[in-house]
């Protein structure tokens, strides 16, 4: 199957899943799971406090599903972690839509160890091998001789298949591996467990008894992030169809990407805009 068809498979299953939007105070937005897990429903909540009459229907299947939708005419806002395709570029020419793009943050993971460990930093390749089990013990990389613990979140995390795909090739986990619904409990197990390693939030890789690794030699910083320099990190957008934008989709990107938005951003572990 052609990647053209597969692109057409997808955008079919959401045009007969219903009608097209009709242009209301409801914003529908749909799109990544990184965004929807926690950062969009604290935007809105904060959102609503000052705009209580505007509904927002959501729904977060992956970054795909929000540019399908919004080609599709089933969707005020595609919510994405990603650039587009040219799979989706040629769909939405086919289908006379002209994306509008804006930047609204960066989404980070550090990779954490026990604030006392040896170990300060690792290649890229070190780190695909340990999460998905080819290194086992922290010899491998110039440590003790000692098992390696690994701690990450769920697999209903968007940051579960972020990191897999960002740092593991897309490879599998490996076993026996202990998972987390927050990174708070990450870093709380990891400050316990001097063999430990896991990945966290810029923010919280400073916690006490934890430390962030440097991957390829860069530290994660914020600086790091927005230089393109830190290898796992995710530039996150909002889309819009640009001639037929709802305004209060677009009022709501404003908001986000305002000066209270871009604090609630920093709040929750992620990097503002620079």
């Amino acid at each position: 199957m052609s990647l053209l068809r597969s692109a057409s498979l997808i955008l079919l299953s959401v045009v007969v899943a219903g009608c097209p939007v009709a242009k209301t105070e409801k914003t529908v937005i749909r799109g990544s799971n990184t965004i929807g897990e926690e950062l969009a429903p604290r935007l809105i909540a904060e959102y609503r406090k000052e705009h209580p009459g505007v509904i927002f229907d959501v729904e977060f299947k992956g970054t795909t599903y929000g540019f399908g939708a919004l080609i599709a005419g089933r969707s005020d806002i595609a919510a994405a972690s990603r650039g587009l395709s040219k799979n989706e570029l040629e769909m939405a020419r086919i289908h006379g839509l002209e994306f509008k793009d804006y930047i609204i943050d960066s989404y980070s993971v550090a990779v954490i160890v026990h604030a006392s460990g040896p170990i300060g930093n690792l290649t890229p390749e070190q780190v695909r091998d340990i999460f998905t089990g080819a290194v086992q013990n922290w010899k491998a990389v110039g440590g003790p001789d000692a098992p390696i613990h690994l701690y990450i979140r769920d697999q209903f995390s968007g940051t579960y298949l972020g990191f897999q795909e960002l740092a593991m090739e897309n490879k599998p986990y490996a076993l026996g591996l202990k998972t987390f619904t927050n990174y708070a409990e990450i870093v709380q197990a990891i400050s316990q467990d001097t063999n430990g390693i896991g990945y966290a939030s810029i923010d919280l890789a400073n916690r006490a008894g934890v430390k962030a690794v440097a991957v390829g030699g860069v530290v994660p910083t914020a600086v790091a992030v927005n230089n393109s320099q830190y290898p796992y990190a995710w530039v996150l957008r909002s889309y819009t169809s640009k001639a037929n934008e709802a305004p209060a989709a677009r009022d709501f990107i404003q908001f986000v990407q305002s000066t209270r938005g871009q604090e609630i951003l920093a709040q929750m572990g992620f990097v503002p805009r620079p």
